[in-house]
């Protein structure tokens, strides 16, 4: 894999990872506090009876009134601002009218657009009281995403993330999704590496500042496997296990990892009742 000085590379993918200078990271630093402040936001919005077209509809404005973009929103052709995925959904779920209910788990993944850098994250939402495997589920996936960054640095691989990830999600008899990758990002959406969630340590491709990319694991109950539904962008358990995802947007620094999209009142991860 070749290295590029982003300020030299085009606006589209070349198949080189793009290496990000201090004033990139200001602006992705902007673009993760506002996605982490929607996300945010949603906390007291998620709850039993609610459709997740309401929650995309908050984004949108939401983004509206921050001068951002929703990036989703025609991407491809998805008519969306945000993606909910519900239960067994592993990802690209498409809010709808449908009411959320009790006992639900809910992934809700934002990315936006400000000043043409792209803040990209995801966290789980519980609707009301949940079953406790629901629970040991969200617990081990966040974990599961937080092992992967702390392995971050130069000189490390993608594949010491995918190990970290992998060696203990399967340990909790969990698996972890294989259809699905994180992303390298900045100016454009999706960009190289991809950030695959199982690996072997020392593999892969090697670590350099100024790299930045999504940490974004899926974790299964079951089964690894899905199947996308016929709207084309629906990602399901085959076995109608749960699934559950965090997401974090990274960037590589001298002596290890800044995370872009934490939580500015420590809601990173549930249960959220007790912290807000």
């Amino acid at each position: 894999m070749n290295y590029v000085d982003a300020a030299l590379a085009p606006m589209r993918k070349t198949g080189q990872i793009k290496l990000h200078k201090a004033e990139a990271f200001a602006g992705m630093r902007k673009a993760g506090q506002l996605v982490a402040e929607c996300l945010d936001m949603l906390v007291p919005e998620v709850r039993p009876g609610v459709p997740t077209e309401r929650i995309d509809r908050l984004v949108h404005e939401f983004a509206m009134d921050h001068g951002a973009l929703p990036a989703t929103l025609m991407y491809r052709g998805y008519r969306k601002s945000t993606c909910t995925s519900i239960n067994h959904v592993v990802c690209h779920g498409i809010p709808s009218d449908k009411p959320m209910k009790e006992g639900d788990i809910v992934n809700i993944d934002v990315t936006l657009i400000l000043d043409g850098w792209h803040g990209d994250s995801s966290r789980m939402y519980p609707v009301g009281e949940i079953p406790r495997r629901a629970e040991r589920l969200i617990d081990v996936t966040y974990d599961a995403m937080m092992r992967g960054i702390a392995v971050i640095r130069p000189g490390a691989t993608t594949g010491d993330i995918g190990a970290a990830i992998q060696s203990f999600v399967e340990a909790q008899h969990m698996s972890v999704v294989r259809d699905f990758c994180g992303h390298g990002l900045g100016r454009l959406f999706h960009d190289e590496p991809n950030i695959v969630h199982v690996g072997r340590a020392g593999e892969g491709t090697v670590l350099r500042p100024g790299m930045f990319f999504t940490v974004e694991p899926m974790i299964n109950l079951g089964r690894p496997h899905v199947k996308v539904l016929s709207d084309g962008w629906t990602a399901v358990t085959r076995d109608r296990s749960l699934s559950a995802q965090f997401e974090h947007t990274v960037g590589v620094t001298d002596t290890g990892v800044e995370i872009f999209t934490l939580s500015p009142k420590g809601l990173d991860k549930p249960p959220y009742a007790a912290k807000a």
